[in-house]
């Protein structure tokens, strides 16, 4: 009996947690919704319910699904010493992560994307436009969520560790983005990525959004390397740094094989580029993803 009573002690002690957790969750996803508006000077029903904006519709669920993401590391399934420590813990990180979410598109805007006007695309119903901005932002929070996983308690040297995995992701993302552009420009007669985007190549957003986010998978190998330390900070952002730029250049290597057999005979720039085939480039993101999540789960 006494085992019993035990039991659904812990039990409720747990659903408080969870309710706390959950409560903060949708607060934090509802506040994400209004800081797109804000950001984009909109109103987010006008533009969702009545211009019908599809692209600014997918650049907010992207930031919705990246918090969420982020907001996945921040619950660890540990109860906390108390219910305020747990909202505190869980309240905190999540609106860091926010931060950084909306600091990442910052970053993404004005040094991976850079020859665009992302926002004004975006509230010119520009779809490709809206997929490039909601797979850069889930990148940026399948790195940040890493971090928190990674990372031990709650004090400064906790948020100093997570600003530095987020510089480390956005240097890797952006110079990705600039090799992705030379290998574009090499395969289509010195074009513009960034204007196939704004000219509303669907099929090359697809492909692009597969590279970023497996870039992003690949990065976070690094944490199963790696032991948290507070007075390691600098040893930890450069450990983050090299194993990054590792682990995407054998993600890249693997995920080229991987699509030279799966799609074997055909030409994948041709389909993409010039005929902007959304179902080879489907595949092409499908890969990309797969070989990643396969790569880290294996370093795991």
């Amino acid at each position: 009996m006494y085992s019993l009573f035990n039991i659904t002690a812990i039990n409720q002690e747990i659903m408080i947690i969870l309710a706390i957790d959950v409560v903060i969750a949708i607060l934090l996803l509802t506040a994400m919704r209004f800081i797109s508006g804000i950001s984009a000077k909109v109103n987010t029903t006008d533009e969702l319910a009545k211009k019908d904006n599809f692209a600014f519709g997918i650049s907010v669920a992207g930031s919705v699904a990246a918090l969420g993401i982020v907001m996945t590391g921040a619950i660890t399934g540990e109860s906390a010493a108390s219910y305020e420590l747990e909202a505190i813990g869980m309240f905190s990180y999540g609106l860091f992560g926010l931060i950084l979410i909306k600091l990442g598109r910052i970053i993404h805007d004005r040094f991976a994307l850079h020859h665009l006007d992302k926002m004004a695309e975006i509230k010119n119903r520009n779809i490709t436009i809206g997929l490039v901005d909601a797979a850069g932002v889930i990148a940026t929070a399948i790195i940040i969520r890493a971090v928190l996983i990674w990372v031990d308690g709650l004090n400064v040297y906790t948020f100093i560790a997570i600003t530095s995995g987020f510089i480390v992701s956005q240097i890797i993302l952006v110079l990705v983005t600039r090799i992705r552009e030379v290998h574009y420009r090499r395969n289509n007669q010195q074009d513009s990525m960034q204007e196939a985007f704004v000219d509303g190549q669907i099929a090359l957003a697809l492909r692009y959004s597969g590279q970023i986010i497996s870039t992003a998978l690949a990065v976070t190998a690094a944490s199963y390397f790696l032991i948290y330390s507070p007075e390691t900070i600098i040893e930890n952002l450069l450990g983050w740094l090299v194993f990054g730029l590792i682990m995407t250049v054998l993600v890249s290597i693997l995920t080229t094989i991987a699509k030279r057999i799966i799609l074997w005979g055909i030409n994948m720039a041709e389909e993409v580029d010039q005929q902007h085939n959304v179902g080879v480039a489907s595949i092409e993101m499908a890969i990309s993803i797969a070989i990643a999540m396969i790569l880290t789960a294996l370093m795991a």
